[in-house]
């Protein structure tokens, strides 16, 4: 126990280091952006940056990324995704010159082909350390792999570089976030993240180093873009939550389960001390009933037997007689009387002594039948609860959120696993669950529900293509019952075992809420 709690300090004193799962996940969101001319001979690219999707169809670079193509018709902005899919054009939405930023969105004809997960900005109180990453498409990197033109217009993944917060400094124009992870030229408009994948800053410029001096490097903070985005239409996801990885949460989780075994154990041997108080105290009552019938009768038999002692004594003195002359005399009335009382005494003490309880007695009297109060009346067991509604209200000390909504969920329950009175939840390894696998978005919801505790939880996972296109062959081979009963419960618990075998061992977000039932 010593060891396992020293464990969980040492973990939770640990410094939060950026999770590879958040920054593989908003990667997938990072775009390469190129700046294209035409000649006779084709498209060929001019410059390019990095850019990152905050709504669908819309993308956020520097401004010096995409100035040149605002200037001149001929000049063209190209999105190059991160992973399989071709290029597509878009549209300068707005620039902001003044805080170096820019708003592109998909031309029409290649938003239906390319999809991006949008990113999510760090809200709250900003951090002033702390290990980041940065992404995007570093220019030395190409030249180094000798990638050629078409190379440019090829969907590569981008490139992720770690260092650490060094503080936010303000410049002259714009708020900014200076930081340690190596960027270079290509870079610009590439998000700043922090360990649980969300945007602290657009990355545009560096200081100069001279080859001695450590290098900085400066991205525009994530308080000057929700304006910007605001102001020309975008409602970006903010995060607010504090960024706690999973280790963390699974280390407090371990010592919660430890605290709630102990406090159970001591709830437990508390009822069983006052049930073996109960159970003294009701044998010694059943002693003492026992040994007072015992002791009354044995008295009133004993009462009873003197009673039949005296009357007998006194019929016999009162027996037959004979007169003079030798013949019997009549019986007096009252010694037949005598007599009868004697022998119905006698048989009344007999019958006490044969019916006087024995000392087994004690054992059934002090022992109930289980589950059966003093009236004989069946004691309600809890936990079978009916048909419940509940809403559901997150618990942020449990919970890891990145991207989404941490909104209320109301809930309506029914014993045989249906929410909502139209999703049947499968039931498998004493688990009730469903798993959620869209046809667009590249994540996995499972969704679980734990009535005896109460408690809703969300575990989702931010996939790959490939590892998307898995989970969804495997949701594909079988069709989710509707509400249905236990035999659905469990036969959908055993299907979406394939799924959920298929997915990473952690997740990339981890909601848990606290369910209170409603009046509804």
């Amino acid at each position: 126990m010593t060891r396992l709690v020293l464990a969980l300090l040492i973990l939770l004193g640990a410094p939060l280091r950026a999770d590879p799962g958040d920054i593989d996940a908003a990667a997938r969101g990072v775009v390469r952006v190129v700046i294209v001319g035409r000649d006779s001979e084709g498209v060929f690219p001019v410059s390019h940056g990095t850019g990152f999707a905050v709504a669908p169809g819309r993308i956020v670079t520097n401004a010096h990324v995409v100035q040149d193509a605002a200037k001149d018709d001929d000049l063209r902005v190209a999105i190059v995704p991160p992973e399989s899919g071709g290029a597509v054009f878009g549209r300068i939405v707005a620039i902001d010159a003044r805080r170096d930023l820019a708003l592109i969105a998909f031309e029409s004809s290649g938003s239906e082909s390319l999809r991006l997960p949008p990113l999510a900005l760090a809200g709250g109180a900003p951090q002033d350390s702390g290990e980041v990453a940065a992404v995007g498409y570093p220019m030395n990197v190409d030249r180094a792999q000798g990638l050629s033109i078409e190379d440019i217009f090829t969907a590569q993944p981008p490139v992720k570089s770690r260092g650490f917060l060094s503080g936010f400094r303000p410049s002259r124009q714009f708020d900014t976030v200076l930081h340690t992870a190596p960027i270079a030229r290509g870079n610009s408009g590439g998000p700043l993240l922090d360990g649980c994948g969300r945007v602290l800053g657009v990355n545009s410029f560096g200081a100069e180093s001279e080859g001695a001096d450590s290098e900085f490097f400066f991205a525009v903070s994530a308080r000057e873009l929700v304006p910007f985005l605001r102001a020309h239409e975008v409602t970006p996801r903010i995060n607010e939550t504090p960024c706690r990885s999973l280790a963390d949460l699974d280390a407090d989780e371990q010592a919660r389960s430890i605290k709630e075994q102990q406090a159970a154990r001591a709830a437990m041997e508390e009822r069983a001390a006052t049930l073996r108080t109960k159970r003294d105290r009701a044998r010694f009552e059943a002693e003492m009933r026992v040994l007072t019938e015992r002791d009354d009768r044995l008295l009133a038999a004993m009462v009873l037997l003197l009673i039949a002692t005296g009357l007998g004594w006194w019929a016999y003195e009162k027996r037959e007689r004979l007169d003079e002359a030798g013949a019997k005399l009549p019986l007096p009335k009252d010694n037949r009387i005598a007599a009868a009382g004697a022998g119905a005494a006698l048989l009344g003490a007999i019958f006490l002594q044969l019916t006087r309880p024995g000392i087994e007695e004690i054992d059934r009297l002090s022992s109930a039948p289980p589950g059966v109060g003093d009236a004989g009346v069946p004691v309600a067991l809890d936990g079978a609860e009916g048909k419940r509604t509940f809403i559901c209200r997150l618990d942020p000390q449990r919970s890891r959120a990145t991207t989404s909504a941490t909104d209320d969920v109301p809930l309506a329950w029914s014993p045989s696993g249906c929410v909502n009175g139209r999703t049947q939840y499968g039931f498998s390894q004493g688990t009730w669950n469903r798993v959620l696998v869209p046809n667009d978005d590249q994540e996995v919801s499972v969704n679980s529900f734990d009535p005896a505790r109460r408690e809703f939880r969300t575990e989702r996972y931010l996939l790959s293509q490939s590892a998307m296109q898995q989970a969804r062959q495997a949701r594909g081979a079988y069709k989710p019952p509707l509400c249905g009963g236990n035999a659905a419960a469990a036969t959908l618990g055993e299907q979406q075992r394939a799924v959920l075998d298929a997915l990473p061992a952690r997740p990339n977000e981890r909601l848990v809420y606290a369910c209170e039932a409603t009046t509804k």
